[in-house]
């Protein structure tokens, strides 16, 4: 009798469990640390909470402290320590209250501060884990600390990224990802035709030395030699800013504007003002700024750095270039302005390029993935002993 009674009430509780939303975590940074990760993450969210059958939280890797403590948090590199403790405190407070964690991940030393003690507590209170990684240096990440990212990505129950390029990578290590692309809130965007086509260029990449900007504005410094009047807006924060407008100056540049980080609310203003998107990446993966170019119309040259090519197909939705080759981006922003009907037809297929990124194709993939590692007890690294065709059937179906 005793054991019908448990028996019963084991019934019941499973019953109730299966009777309530998915309590799911995303770890992310915040908007205090403004990218791609932080704009993504914000979008998805979004989403997200509109699910009824999902109850979604929000832990940033990046917490304010409260009161004076905050005062802590603007003190070099007492901030890493402080915010690094207060992130793994939320962890232990939040970790327990959830079913699945969503954490989001870039590389190197990043990729230790962040996602590393996520994953750590999320398999001491036994909560399924995802990993979605969007660095394009995923492949020198894992080859200079393959000692201990490869083993830590393998704890995880679900590697996501946000292209078939790094689904390549990761393969490359013996991890099985699926790729889900990045969400594009077209409803934020503004498509606008550009008859006639002005000289009037945009690049909103974050200012470091992989992303190449250096290589727009020496493309533009040759623009400008045949279209005196062309312009320039550079968007975006980093450790190259001052590197990059004495840059600028040496070359004598007009009409160049450094406008800094500009908040995800009124980036859409930048791409409304400007008719052609330059892009120089030297390292990438799947660039929002890309994606939100697509969405607003602007016809994009760029680089065919990590990921891109499998975003912009060369001639087809916009102009791809090699790494580094600032000349042929010049010229192939010039030939845009000479041949207007090219940055037309760029701009159609563009935009019906960026409907992929849509949360109506992707939802459904996010809420499968979720509700499947609810449901089901493998990790990467149970997966990862399986036959390829075996992984292949278990996370890209």
């Amino acid at each position: 009798m005793e054991s019908l009674r448990q028996d019963k009430t084991g019934i019941e509780a499973l019953r109730e469990v299966a009777a309530r939303p998915l309590r799911l975590l995303i770890v992310a940074p915040s908007f205090d640390i403004l990218g791609g990760q932080s704009v993504q993450a914000a979008r998805l969210l979004s989403r997200l909470q509109e699910q009824r059958d999902l109850d979604v939280g929000f832990l940033p890797i990046n917490p304010r402290l409260p009161g004076i403590l905050r005062k802590l948090q603007s003190i070099k590199y007492v901030r890493t320590l402080v915010t690094s403790i207060a992130y793994l405190v939320s962890l232990f407070a939040q970790v327990p209250k959830h079913d699945v964690l969503h954490v989001f991940s870039a590389s190197y030393l990043s990729f230790v501060i962040a996602p590393t003690p996520a994953i750590l507590v999320g398999r001491l209170f036994r909560k399924k884990v995802l990993l979605n990684y969007h660095s394009g240096e995923a492949e020198d990440h894992l080859k200079r600390w393959r000692s201990s990212a490869i083993p830590t990505i393998k704890m995880v129950d679900a590697l996501v990224v946000p292209s078939e390029y790094l689904v390549r990578v990761f393969a490359k290590f013996d991890l099985p990802a699926r790729a889900i692309y990045n969400l594009i809130d077209t409803r934020k965007f503004r498509f606008r035709e550009r008859m006639p086509l002005r000289p009037v260029f945009l690049s909103n990449r974050s200012l470091e030395t992989h992303y190449g900007v250096d290589r727009v504005i020496k493309a533009f410094a040759i623009i400008q030699k045949e279209i005196p009047e062309a312009g320039l807006t550079v968007a975006g924060a980093g450790s190259q800013r001052n590197a990059l407008e004495g840059l600028a100056a040496s070359l004598n540049l007009q009409h160049t504007r450094f406008v800094g980080q500009v908040p995800p609310d009124t980036i859409t203003e930048q791409y409304d003002d400007a008719d052609i998107y330059l892009n120089g990446s030297e390292i990438d993966n799947q660039p929002l700024s890309l994606l939100e170019a697509f969405a607003c119309g602007l016809p994009i040259v760029t680089t065919d750095a990590g990921g891109i090519p499998y975003i912009v197909t060369n001639e087809q939705t916009g102009f791809v270039v090699p790494r580094g080759d600032y000349q042929k981006l010049a010229d192939c922003a010039l030939r845009l302005l000479r041949e207007p009907q090219i940055a037309k037809a760029f701009s159609e297929r563009g935009l019906e390029e960026c409907r992929k990124y849509s949360w109506a194709a992707v939802k459904d993939s996010w809420l499968g993935v979720y509700h499947e590692l609810h449901h089901t007890p493998t990790n990467l690294a149970a997966l990862a002993e399986h036959k390829p065709d075996e992984k292949s059937k278990v996370l890209t179906r």
